[in-house]
C-alpha cells in the first residue's frame, strides 16, 4: 500500500504544480499591460500641470499684486540673487584655503618625517663621554663663583635708562 500511495502522490505533484505556472503569465501580463496604459492615460491627460514652469504660476500670481508688492518682491528676488553670488565667492575663498592648508599640511608631514630620520641617525651625546674640565679651569670657576662679579661705584641705571648725575650736597 505504501507503494501505491507513494506512486500516486508523486503522479498529482505534477498535475497541480503544471496549471499553476501556466496562469500565473497569463493573468499578471495583462494586468501589468492595462495598468501601464492606464498611468499613461493619466499622464496625457495630466502633462501640462507636469510640465508646467513654476515661473509661469509665478508671474501669474505677482501680477495681481499691488505695485509696492511687487517693487518689495524684486527687491527681495536682487537679494537673494546676490546673497547667492556672496556664497558662490566665498565657497571658492574656502576651497581656496583648504588647498592651501593641505599643501602646508603636506609640508609640515614631510619636515616631520625628516626630523624623525635626522634624529635616529643622530647618537645622542652622554654626559660620560664629555671630557673633564682641566683643573686650572675648575679652579678659576670657582673662584668667580665665589666672589662673583665687582659691584659698579655711584649711580646705577635701571632698565637700560641714562642716569643723570644730580648735583652733590655737602656732607655734614
Amino acid at each position: 500500500m505504501d507503494l501505491i500511495d507513494q506512486a500516486a502522490a508523486s503522479d498529482l505533484r505534477p498535475l497541480l504544480r503544471g496549471p499553476s505556472r501556466r496562469i500565473l503569465p497569463v493573468v499578471v501580463l495583462p494586468l501589468v499591460l492595462v495598468s501601464s496604459c492606464a498611468a499613461g492615460v493619466w499622464l496625457w491627460a495630466n502633462l501640462e500641470a507636469v510640465v508646467e514652469k513654476p515661473e509661469a504660476r509665478d508671474v501669474a500670481s505677482t501680477m495681481s499684486l499691488s505695485l509696492e508688492d511687487r517693487a518689495a518682491l524684486f527687491e527681495i528676488n536682487w537679494a537673494q540673487q546676490k546673497t547667492g553670488d556672496e556664497i558662490a565667492v566665498l565657497n571658492s575663498r574656502i576651497n581656496a584655503l583648504r588647498d592651501d592648508l593641505k599643501g602646508i599640511l603636506d609640508q609640515i608631514t614631510m619636515l616631520t618625517s625628516r626630523i624623525d630620520s635626522l634624529q635616529s641617525l643622530t647618537p645622542v651625546p652622554s654626559a660620560a663621554s664629555e671630557p673633564p674640565l682641566s683643573p686650572a679651569r675648575a679652579a678659576s670657576s670657582v673662584a668667580r663663583k665665589r666672589f662673583g662679579r665687582s659691584k659698579p661705584q655711584g649711580p646705577v641705571s635701571v632698565g637700560g635708562a641714562p642716569v643723570i648725575a644730580g648735583p652733590k650736597t655737602a656732607e655734614p
